[in-house]
């Protein structure tokens, strides 16, 4: 079992769910960003979802997308962020995962990059940008080296392609709540409960649910129905106040934050 599988048997076992942040690797830096981790998991985080900036994010909405050209224009690379993590990870109790574009996976080589990540301690990867029908070759890698390939459904994946996306996932499935991109929301779609459960009905995985959750009464309408929610883009908008603000009490107002949305939780 991956060290995902073990967390969600874990949760399962006690009745809860696993609350994940998501978080840009390298915005400001890559050690606010280790601190960030670190800080996230102490305040009850269970897994801690890290985006690899890439400049033509598909589906990341304008606060992620300036968080990775921050970023980027900081002169980030990839080996900088492996190297960073192979520093953080061993002290945090809970997994981390990247959510990668296929570009840069396929760039420095499938085995290469599932190799390189599981040496910096990361437990699985979400590549948005790679069609299920097209995933066998990653996915044939992740599975020998037990390295999660989670993959996403959205609201408007036909059943059918629902199914064969759950039969092709480890780890945990995505579940996209809105069509669209990423970003805080006021509302969410109240048909997210239904689908979320017909989902469930089809797979033994785990599903999670992610896109514009930030707010606790988000996360009560959606904890009873998933195994997990992922919060990114109201993280991001405050890690944007890194750069002009006293770190610490940056790291203070997000970790208040999300004791909000964890009191929240079931």
């Amino acid at each position: 079992m991956s060290s995902i599988d073990t967390l969600f048997k874990t949760l399962r076992s006690q009745n809860r769910k696993a609350f994940m942040p998501f978080v840009t690797a390298g915005d400001p830096d890559l050690e606010f960003t280790s601190a960030l981790l670190r800080r996230l998991v102490d305040r009850g985080s269970s897994m801690c979802e890290l985006g690899i900036p890439y400049s033509d994010p598909i589906a990341d909405g304008p606060v992620i997308q300036a968080s990775y050209t921050r970023a980027l224009d900081a002169g980030l690379h990839v080996a900088d962020i492996f190297d960073m993590l192979a520093g953080t990870t061993p002290e945090l109790p809970a997994p981390v995962v990247t959510m990668v574009s296929y570009s840069i996976v396929y760039r420095i080589g499938l085995a290469q990059y599932v190799a390189r990540a599981k040496a910096a301690g990361v437990a699985g990867a979400i590549v948005p940008d790679l069609p299920v029908q097209e995933s066998d070759d990653l996915a044939k890698v992740c599975r020998s080296e037990d390295f999660s390939l989670i993959q996403l459904v959205t609201p408007t994946t036909p059943p059918d392609r629902a199914k064969q996306i759950a039969d092709k996932t480890t780890g945990f499935i995505y579940y996209v709540s809105v069509t669209g991109i990423t970003g805080e929301r006021t509302e969410l779609p109240p048909q997210i409960v239904d689908n979320v459960a017909w989902l469930r009905e089809q797979t033994d995985l785990p599903v999670c649910i992610g896109f514009g959750i930030s707010r606790p009464e988000h996360v009560r309408m959606l904890a009873p129905v998933a195994d997990g929610l992922i919060v990114g883009s109201a993280i991001v908008r405050r890690v944007a106040e890194a750069a002009t603000r006293d770190r610490q009490s940056v790291l203070s107002e997000i970790a208040d934050y999300v004791d909000q949305l964890l009191a929240a939780m079931p």
